[in-house]
C-alpha cells in the first residue's frame, strides 16, 4: 500500500482515509471503495477539505493552500495540484468514483 497522493510506502506514516464519513448511513461503510490510503499530513488536509479528489481521480489543492508560502511541506502539497492519484492495479480496490464526486462537491463548497 502507498499514499494515493505522494506514493509514500512507509506503513507507519499511512492512514486509511474515508471518502464519505462513517455517519453517512448508505455510503459511509468501512469498505475498500470508500477509502484512500493517505500519508498522515495528506489525510488531515483531505479531512479539512484543503485537498479534494474529483471523480476522474484528479487532485485539487484549495486556493487557501496555493496562496500560502510556508516551507517545504506546503510546497509539496501545492505540487500535487492537478496531478492524478496513484491507483491500485486491481479495479475492485480503486476508490468509488460516485463517492469521490460527492466528496468533491463538499470540497468545492468550502474552497
Amino acid at each position: 500500500m502507498r499514499c494515493a497522493l505522494s506514493g509514500l510506502r512507509e506503513p507507519v506514516l499511512l492512514d486509511a482515509a474515508h471518502i464519505i464519513e462513517d455517519k453517512h448511513e448508505q455510503l459511509g461503510q468501512p469498505v475498500v471503495q470508500n477509502g484512500i490510503p493517505l500519508a498522515k499530513t495528506h489525510h488531515a488536509a483531505f479531512d479539512a477539505h484543503l485537498i479534494g479528489i474529483d471523480a476522474d481521480f484528479r487532485i485539487h489543492v484549495s486556493r487557501r493552500i496555493l496562496e500560502q508560502k510556508d516551507g517545504p511541506t506546503l510546497e509539496a502539497l501545492k505540487r500535487l495540484h492537478s496531478n492524478r492519484i496513484h491507483l491500485p492495479s486491481r479495479g475492485k480496490d480503486r476508490p468509488d468514483q460516485d463517492r469521490l464526486a460527492m466528496r468533491f462537491e463538499q470540497f468545492k463548497q468550502r474552497t
